[in-house]
């Protein structure tokens, strides 16, 4: 893949996960029902709302910083070993900052 290529997916990867994590935002934000017992699932719904806001947010944080050692020149160097990230990892998984061998 070129730089620019891979710059294009992780761009379209901050995007959609912006907006996955601007929605899970605003379902927060909602008030809840008077009904006690659809409070508790509400509830329940906000505990899953708020797990997979934090995993959002967590792989939003990495498409950032893949973002920035594309900017450095960084990119595709494990941060582990210092050896180069084998392209086929780095296709499947281009937030990757770990070779297979660090990564395991």
């Amino acid at each position: 893949m070129t730089e620019s290529s891979i710059r294009a997916v992780l761009e379209e990867q901050q995007a959609v996960l912006e907006q996955r994590l601007a929605s899970i935002r605003r379902d927060s934000a909602r008030s809840h029902s008077a009904d006690s017992a659809d409070q508790a699932q509400e509830r329940e719904n906000d505990e899953v709302e708020d797990a997979i806001g934090i995993e959002t947010e967590q792989s939003l944080r990495a498409v950032r910083l893949a973002l920035g050692r594309l900017d450095a020149g960084l990119y595709g160097i494990c941060e582990g070993c210092g050896a180069d990230i084998d392209p086929g990892r780095l296709e499947v998984l281009p937030e990757t900052v770990l070779c297979v061998k660090c990564a395991e």
